[in-house]
């Protein structure tokens, strides 16, 4: 079976985010990246079906600038067999639709029986990309999931995800999109062999030409969104503390929620 794994590089979440003055963007100069966590879960489980099955290729596709190179060679490190970058200024300012369009264009010269992806990313919080992939491959996609079962024939695959407290497992045809939630798996650490061994795995970049798209068709000009201005959260008002015993305090504290702050 080979699986196809969708990679985005995003800020470290511990990074300290600052926008950039006069602009819609944030300064990335001083942030370390990381891949994205949910992202890791689909490496993960594409690594774990792959040893269960005892054959087949997994294949990191991932789009970003040169550095986004990190991102994939952590994955070739975890034990990807191949990785493609789809490199060009073009994808630059590529909202969710377009980053899902030149996605689709590079899965679909691959051979694949799945494509996994994480839920969303935790820059934008969008979690739309894999969905709108599935709807451009013209596949079936099923998001959330925390459990993957793949029949014998590997014809179809049992996915588990959690709603309203309770649990639903959807049952869909392969080839099919399915998107990684928290829970689905423990990503492994790489090793330091995986490490060695990654530094000699191919990747196969690829610009927007070679995927037969135009500059019009991705970036900002292909983008069904935009970004027109982007701030930081205004700042906290400090905490108030109020003395006293416990259920004086308590009582004190309620009455100020609700004459003062009235929140209740």
């Amino acid at each position: 079976m080979n699986i196809v794994v969708l990679v985005k590089q995003v800020p470290d979440t511990e990074a300290k985010i600052e926008v950039k003055p006069g602009t819609a963007s944030i300064v990335t100069e001083t942030i370390t990246y990381v891949v994205n966590p949910y992202d890791e879960y689909a490496v993960e489980e594409a690594l774990r079906i792959k040893e269960k099955l005892g054959e087949g290729e997994v294949i990191v596709v991932g789009m970003g600038p040169d550095k986004a190179t990190e991102a994939l060679r952590t994955c070739l490190a975890m034990g990807a067999d191949k990785a493609v970058h789809l490199k060009d200024n073009a994808f630059d300012g590529s909202d969710s639709y377009a980053t899902a369009l030149a996605l689709s264009k590079a899965a679909g010269a691959l051979s694949y029986d799945l494509l996994l992806c994480g839920k969303q990313a935790v820059d934008d919080d969008n979690a739309a990309v894999g969905i709108e992939l599935a709807e451009l491959l013209g596949i079936p996609h099923v998001a959330v999931v925390t459990k993957i079962e793949i029949s014998d024939d590997r014809t179809k695959a049992a996915c588990h995800r959690e709603v309203e407290g309770a649990s639903e497992v959807v049952e869909t045809a392969l080839p099919a999109v399915i998107t990684a939630q928290k829970g689905l798996n423990e990503p492994r650490y790489a090793s330091l062999k995986g490490i060695m061994t990654a530094k000699r795995k191919p990747i196969d970049v690829k610009d927007a030409a070679s995927l037969g798209l135009s500059a019009g068709q991705v970036g900002v000009q292909g983008s069904k969104a935009k970004v027109v201005s982007m701030s930081p959260p205004p700042a906290r008002p400090e905490g108030r503390i109020v003395p006293g015993e416990p259920a004086d305090a308590a009582r004190e504290a309620i009455k100020l929620l609700r004459e003062e702050a009235k929140v209740i």
